[in-house]
């Protein structure tokens, strides 16, 4: 087990795994958020089915440990990787040839998606689920996902907010995404362009739809059957 967290092998799958929660969980949002989009009531029955049920809970529970390894690790590593190189760091002039901008700041893009997560978790898991468990009562209903939704997203400040979490989503994922998959073996000439491909679709298609709920919101488009 100690192999584990102290090859590079090791840590990399470990990252790897973990971070595929992330991608779990986004793909998991993106579809309940759609339904929002065409539909406040199907949605408020989507949220009102959840709720507190076991299996939401323990699905949340699952995701939210895979993501806080795989955060809590990341930068145990970045750390670790800077005390390793120690002054070489400054002598960099530029930047590696085919070496990706996201590759290189993952850890800032890291801390940003952090933060985005952060600001949704004390946005709506805290006023809904949450409320819900602990008989909190707001001034919206825990099981309006609707009503919350065009509370915070008609706010600018919060609607850019989250526009910039998308952002660096999208940046974390393009390369976060293939680097996994490649990791966990598929790293052959044949797949590896593929990949790369499959994951900026993947980013595209996740962060690009989350932006235009937001934006939709924003604008009091959605929903749009009411």
């Amino acid at each position: 087990m100690s192999g584990l967290f102290n090859s590079s092998i090791g840590r990399k799958l470990l990252m790897s795994i973990s971070g595929l929660f992330l991608v779990l969980f986004l793909l998991f949002h993106m579809s309940m958020n759609l339904v929002a989009v065409f539909s406040g009531d199907a949605y408020n029955a989507v949220c009102g089915f959840l709720g507190t049920n076991w299996y939401a809970l323990a699905g949340t529970a699952v995701l939210a440990l895979g993501m806080v390894v795989h955060i809590v690790y990341a930068f145990i590593l970045s750390f670790k990787n800077r005390a390793a190189r120690g002054n070489d760091r400054y002598e960099m002039s530029a930047r590696p040839k085919n070496v990706e901008w996201a590759s290189q700041n993952m850890l800032v893009l890291g801390i940003i998606v952090c933060l985005g997560i952060c600001l949704h978790l004390s946005h709506f898991w805290y006023k809904m689920m949450f409320a819900e468990l602990a008989g909190i009562e707001n001034e919206i209903a825990a099981t309006d996902g609707t009503a919350w939704m065009q509370f915070y997203f008609s706010q600018p400040v919060v609607a850019v907010l989250y526009i910039v979490w998308f952002a660096a989503l999208w940046f974390h994922l393009t390369h976060g995404f293939w680097s996994a998959l490649q990791t966990l073996g598929w790293n052959n000439n044949v797949w590896i362009d593929r990949l790369q491909c499959i994951s900026c679709w993947f980013a595209t298609i996740v962060c690009g739809l989350f932006a235009v709920i937001v934006i939709g919101f924003f604008f009091g488009l959605f929903p749009i059957f009411g």
